[in-house]
């Protein structure tokens, strides 16, 4: 690990924040406490409150335990399930049939 942290962007704090609220909001919709969510995935009680203050050194599999705790793990699977932009660059590389190279 590195002994600084990479730079975050303001954007991407503000996301991570948002997360974090996000995640906090549905544990207390859930009406879990900190200490039991922190228990079911395994991280302390500090850890879980950095997750939910969109904290950028908690490691992602962090935030993945949480969010399988309160129910959202398959979420997951559709994080860059659909990658429109990639299949564009992809298509527009292949060569194109009938044209001599």
């Amino acid at each position: 690990m590195p002994s600084r942290p990479p730079v975050t962007y303001p954007a991407e704090q503000r996301r991570l924040v948002a997360l974090g609220e996000r995640l906090r909001l549905a544990r207390l919709r859930r009406r879990l406490s900190v200490l039991t969510v922190a228990e079911r995935a395994g991280i302390s009680r500090t850890t879980l409150y950095h997750v939910e203050r969109g904290d950028t050194a908690v490691t992602f599999g962090t935030v993945v335990r949480v969010l399988s705790v309160l129910g959202f793990g398959e979420d997951l699977d559709a994080l860059a399930a659909d990658d429109p932009v990639g299949r564009q660059l992809q298509d527009a590389a292949l060569p194109r049939r009938g044209r001599s190279t």
